[in-house]
């Protein structure tokens, strides 16, 4: 079955200019799902994937069209692998650091903020880190066969933020790797970007899984 029209089951923008970026030559077209006034649900899981497929089921439930969904992180392992799936809610968790004031920031700034105060003092060479990224596919809300593509891109955690580009923890986070130059991923331009990232490998991943199943 081949499907085009898909709700994305995202209020970030910066998501929706990405998927559309990367899957537009595919032939797949995004509708945000603010656009039929779906509100996200809560995420309740323990896993990238159990919440991507949760807002994903959400979507498709409220809109009637398939639906897609990510779920995505920072994992930083001298914390443990922290904040994971509270990624995006870091600032607001009363067990990160709290030695900054984010109350008066902006949301993606209130995070990466934190999170440089809780790595105060670690070396760079204990600052490892990854972007991870789970996105799921439903053709309705009870598909019984989601597709499912997975990504992650390694680095390390800068000792201060640099770049405009982008969102998230991006201005803190330096890919692996010659061709990056030392430059965080806020100071990559798009097309590299989408070449390189968490994100795109686990569209890469759920383009090819959609098209063996398209093909089945």
């Amino acid at each position: 079955m081949t499907l085009r029209r898909i709700v994305l089951a995202t209020g970030n923008a910066g998501k929706l200019r990405e998927f559309s970026a990367l899957l537009a030559p595919a032939g797949f077209t995004f509708e945000p799902q603010s656009a039929f006034g779906i509100e996200p649900p809560e995420e309740t899981g323990d896993t990238f994937l159990a919440n991507a497929l949760l807002k994903a089921r959400y979507a498709a439930h409220r809109s009637g069209l398939p639906a897609m969904a990510d779920d995505s992180g920072l994992e930083v392992d001298a914390l443990g692998g922290a904040p994971g799936v509270r990624s995006a809610r870091y600032a607001d968790d009363p067990a990160a650091n709290s030695a900054v004031s984010t109350a008066t920031m902006p949301r993606d700034e209130a995070h990466w903020r934190k999170l440089l105060a809780a790595l105060e003092g670690v070396p760079e060479a204990a600052r490892t880190a990854r972007f991870r990224c789970c996105i799921v596919l439903v053709r309705d809300a009870e598909d019984p066969a989601p597709v499912v593509g997975e990504g992650s891109w390694e680095g390390h955690i800068l000792g201060v933020a640099r770049g405009t580009g982008g969102f998230g923890y991006d201005p803190v986070l330096a890919p692996r790797g010659a061709q990056f130059g030392g430059r965080s991923v806020a100071e990559l331009d798009a097309v590299t970007k989408n070449l390189h990232s968490h994100r795109a490998a686990a569209l890469r991943a759920l383009l090819a899984a959609w098209q063996a199943t398209d093909a089945s």
